[in-house]
């Protein structure tokens, strides 16, 4: 029996950065043949596949059908064709379409007759009487109501002519694809004869739209100027001594589903078009180091690590550890951390998994509640934390490199780069692992004393404890987080560190100067002095995301501006075509305020 080829590919496909791929909808129910082997240099079986891809060569795109926009047109009503105001309307993909929505589009013929007919009819004669509403039974205004009687279709063919674009398992429109609809062809190829075998599997999308533009976002200084704040609306060059840091949730790919995200339009979840506008996106920011959060581990591996090195990243990354249900490597994310190779170079590396440091908190507990509490602390959450020596950041008419030369020291930085737990529920669990975190970062600290970072989705709001145990070193006995521990392992007075950290965004807190774009910033500030939501989706709109730095080492320069729900998406919600996250990015410069060891 000959091959038989099917497949599936999304259509309405933005043309920024989508990969169309046929991997996932090709079957082979004879030749039995893995995808990864069906090429030209390695034929299995004696047999390989060929990929074609061509673009509609007119200026218009092939028509759609009216009720499925994303399926190709095959029908045309006859009784439409001729009005200029319904050719929209006239086409359909398939019989069963057309005489599916026959009852409406009836009524529609009606309606443009009457239109017509009262624009020739006597003044005092008009709007007397207004459409039938369409039954069963009833025969419309010519004739019997039955669809062949009242209009015919007739078969229409594409007139488009196709011009090929591209060969290979995967294709990404490009500016002169907007517009045009897009064709696969594969071909199953004897390797010994080089012919065709079987039948040519064909797909087509419909038009390519051109990619959303998200509002670029700016850097607003945070040091007064001449008594002002100026908003910088051009590309921000950093000021000698400093550097800039990225903080960003990016959603990995196997959370981003459409039972979560509904709202959000199917092809703008696939993971071919969300990780092009991610990179765009983070590439935009030219931060010096990016944290980013739920990278998906093979993303790390095929996309986000070979990407940002091309653009002179060195990285760091650790997936998350398997939680006591879930043993499967496939669906795990984790935390990566970017630098740029040519300012940092890695000094120190220290990997933080929580499940190590709950176990050996959970054996402190009766035997009857140890598994009890190793089942609801463990959730395999990671912390990265990451020593980087800087080389080439300017402080004046000195370089750090140079001053810590003659100093006999090294000019070291501390990113700490974390994802807490999600479930809102489990308070105790975020705050046993934000404190397992700072206690870490005391030790290294004590070794030395140099300026720290401290980035990353916290998964709490301001004011729970966890953000109280970051912003102000402690937690208050009668905070209403602490009800929530089961175990009365969350001692009050254990609940504290001596890192002096502070928020970078409550800087906007205190922003000096007039004028509707400083004002717009102080309202993006809560009564807690953190952004009003780095988080937006349909059932929530809060802040979770920070980045936490040590006062006495580090100074903000400046922040990237915080947005409007309005501006963000129609739908106040993420993520959307502009913005591939449900998450908000956070970026802040800041400069060394001396020297250390």
């Amino acid at each position: 029996m000959l091959p038989v080829l099917r497949v599936d590919l999304p259509t309405d496909i933005p043309v920024v950065g989508c990969e169309l791929s046929p991997d996932a909808g090709l079957h082979f129910p004879d030749l039995h043949l893995p995808i990864y082997a069906m090429n030209e240099s390695v034929p299995i079986d004696g047999h390989f596949i060929r990929f074609t891809w061509y673009r509609t060569q007119s200026d218009r795109g092939a028509a759609v059908c009216s009720i499925h926009p994303s399926e190709p047109a095959t029908l045309q009503c006859l009784e439409c064709s001729k009005r200029i105001f319904l050719v929209s309307k006239s086409y359909h993909c398939s019989t069963e379409c057309f005489e599916d929505g026959w009852s409406y589009h009836r009524r529609m013929h009606w309606l443009f007759r009457e239109s017509a007919a009262e624009r020739h009819a006597p003044f005092g004669h008009r709007g007397v009487s207004g459409p039938p509403i369409p039954g069963p039974n009833w025969s419309g205004v010519n004739g019997p109501g039955n669809l062949d009687s009242f209009s015919s279709s007739v078969c229409i063919s594409q007139q488009n002519s196709w011009v090929e674009v591209g060969q290979g398992k995967t294709y990404t429109p490009t500016a002169y694809d907007i517009g045009h609809v897009l064709k696969l062809e594969c071909t199953a190829i004897s390797a010994s004869t080089w012919m065709p075998v079987g039948y040519v599997s064909t797909v087509i999308t419909s038009e390519v739209i051109p990619a959303p533009s998200p509002t670029p976002r700016r850097m607003v200084p945070v040091s007064p100027v001449d008594g002002m704040v100026c908003m910088v609306a051009e590309e921000r060059i950093s000021a000698s001594g400093t550097f800039t840091i990225l903080s960003y949730n990016v959603l990995a790919d196997l959370r981003a589903t459409a039972q979560i995200f509904s709202y959000c339009p199917p092809w703008a979840l696939l993971w071919g078009y969300r990780r092009q506008n991610l990179l765009r996106e983070i590439l935009g920011y030219r931060a010096d180091i990016i944290c980013l959060q739920e990278v998906q581990s093979n993303h790390y591996d095929e996309f986000f690590e070979p990407e940002l090195e091309k653009n002179g990243y060195d990285a760091v990354y650790m997936r998350k550890t398997p939680e006591i249900s879930t043993m499967s490597y496939f669906t795990m994310d984790g935390c990566a951390t970017f630098y740029r190779s040519d300012l940092f170079k890695p000094f120190e590396k220290y990997n933080l998994e929580f499940n190590e440091a709950a176990q050996l908190l959970a054996n402190g507990l009766h035997p009857a509640k140890r598994n009890v509490a190793i089942s609801r602390w463990c959730k395999g959450n990671v912390a990265i934390v990451l020593v980087l020596e800087v080389l080439n950041l300017v402080h004046g008419a000195n370089s750090s490199r140079a001053s810590a030369k003659n100093h006999g020291q090294l000019q070291l930085l501390c990113v700490a780069n974390t994802q807490i737990h999600s479930n809102p529920e489990l308070k105790d669990v975020k705050l046993v692992q934000v404190h397992t975190l700072l206690k870490g970062l005391e030790k290294i600290l004590a070794k030395t004393d140099i300026p720290m970072l401290v980035v990353g989705d916290f998964n709490s709001v301001p004011g729970s404890a966890p953000h109280k145990l970051l912003a102000t070193g402690r937690v208050d006995p009668q905070h209403p987080d602490l009800s929530s521990d089961m175990f009365g392992m969350l001692c009050p007075s254990r609940l504290f560190h001596q890192l002096r950290l502070v928020s970078a965004y409550s800087s906007f807190a205190y922003l000096t100067g007039t004028g509707p774009d400083v004002e717009k910033q102080r309202n993006s500030i809560d009564s807690n002095n953190e952004p009003l939501f780095t988080n937006l989706k349909r059932d929530f709109r809060g802040t979770l995301d920070y980045i936490f730095y040590t006062e006495d080492s580090l100074g903000v320069e400046a922040l990237l501006e915080l947005l409007d729900e309005d501006i963000l998406t129609i739908d106040r919600a993420l993520p959307s075509p502009k913005w591939s996250s449900d998450h908000i990015a956070l970026l802040a410069e800041f400069r060394f305020r001396r020297a250390h060891p």
